[in-house]
């Protein structure tokens, strides 16, 4: 069998892990200009085709039937060929479906969709038949479903639905819009997952609120769309499975911790181990600015150097699948936070402050001053860590037990 993704830009696309672990058929990425689609479903030389941005409602009229449900919905995002036959499918919706169920309860409550578009136009559809109310929100909406109205829906809004690509790498670090006015908000779900938390995720964490990126949403539609390529009721893996598995692929592992404390010996480590590639936030201030560390600290001042370090970890931990060692201060800054935790699990190797190198450090430098900055950061790596491990081994052995956690 012969099936894959079309799309304009596909270079980011986990699709064909995705359908690797759900059954065995080949599955390509098709990028294609809209003036190629007409040669594509013409030759159709395909047994099942996914469809993503931009092409989910330019692709109907090429389809000899559309499913009911895709019908209803004005979008097609699958197409299966049945002796030269083209129907349309919607598995988006069943996708979502998963996704909403995963989050909340959304009877009687009421959704806010960020965006107009025909990822919109679906979750609309699932939200309104789980019994829920949704109102869309885009830049030319008219009065209460423009985002200059937000407030208005402040005081009863139970779930947001972020359908824009506003955050998606690798513009990552941005929001539609800020959450910290709604008042009854019980979830939060952004359909993009690279990055894996988006800056809408981010601020719903910090809130304290439930919220999930469209990982899930992706393979549960993904699965659907297997049963149909195969004409079988199942998979080899669920959907659940392949969000766990794909995300672990997929994020960053990032080593914080007080200079000296091993990060460089035991990223390389664990890189050897998993076939990644170890990068050092220092080593990219030094490829983006043309000056080491210590260069720029003696000659311009810590809050130089932090600056700069803040733009390399942004360069750095919106990829994924990296090994990412930080300065021992990276912790320091703010910003850093959601930058270092958009796409990766932080761990914080801790080692004894006597068996901490200096050479080379200068703010570790003088009596007490490696005791003043422990003080000062200890507080921030535990808060930032997701997992703590001890380097008191050697570096193999240490990466080995880590990745025993991880």
């Amino acid at each position: 069998m012969r099936c894959g993704l079309i799309g304009k830009k596909l270079g980011h696309s986990y699709s064909p892990q995705i359908h690797a672990l759900l059954a065995d058929y080949s599955y390509e990425l098709f990028e294609l200009d809209e003036q190629q689609l007409a040669d594509f479903f013409a030759a159709a030389d395909f047994d099942g085709v996914n469809v993503t941005i931009p092409y989910k409602q330019t692709v109907m009229p090429y389809c000899a039937h559309i499913d009911a449900a895709a019908e209803k919905i004005g979008c097609v995002n699958t197409v299966v060929n049945r002796g030269g036959v083209l129907t349309g499918y919607n598995t988006d919706y069943y996708g979502f479906r998963t996704l909403l169920h995963s989050l909340c309860d959304i009877r009687g409550g009421k959704a806010l969709i960020l965006g107009g578009g025909a990822s919109s136009k679906t979750v609309r559809a699932v939200i309104e038949d789980e019994g829920g109310t949704a109102v869309v929100i885009s830049r030319s909406g008219g009065p209460g479903c423009n985002y200059a109205d937000i407030a208005c829906h402040y005081a009863d809004t139970r779930l947001i639905v972020n359908t824009t690509p506003v955050g998606m790498y690798p513009n990552t670090l941005e929001s539609p819009l800020d959450l910290s006015g709604f008042t009854q908000l019980s979830a939060v779900a952004d359909i993009i997952y690279n990055p894996a938390r988006t800056q809408l995720l981010l601020d719903a964490e910090r809130l304290g609120i439930p919220c999930a990126n469209g990982l899930l949403m992706l393979a549960a539609q993904a699965e659907a769309a297997a049963k149909l390529f195969t004409d079988s009721d199942t998979t080899a893996a669920s959907a659940a499975e392949i969000r766990d598995i794909i995300a672990k692929e997929q994020q960053n592992i990032v080593l914080i911790g007080m200079p000296g404390c091993g990060k460089s010996s035991i990223g390389n480590a664990i890189a050897d181990r998993l076939g990644r590639r170890f990068v050092d936030s220092d080593a990219e201030v030094l490829r983006m600015f043309g000056r080491t560390p210590e260069a720029i600290i003696n000659e311009d001042g810590e809050a130089a150097f932090r600056a700069c370090e803040t733009a390399a970890l942004q360069e750095l931990c919106k990829q994924s699948q990296l090994v990412i060692a930080t300065g021992g201060g990276a912790v320091t800054q703010p910003a850093n936070a959601d930058i270092l935790r958009q796409n990766g699990i932080i761990v914080w190797l801790q080692r004894e402050l006597g068996e901490l190198a200096r050479d080379g450090r200068p703010l570790s430098a003088g009596d007490g001053a490696l005791e003043r900055l422990y003080a000062e950061r200890q507080p921030l790596y535990a808060a930032l860590a997701d997992i703590r491990i001890s380097n008191d081994a050697a570096p193999d052995a240490v990466a080995e037990r880590l990745l025993q956690q991880l």
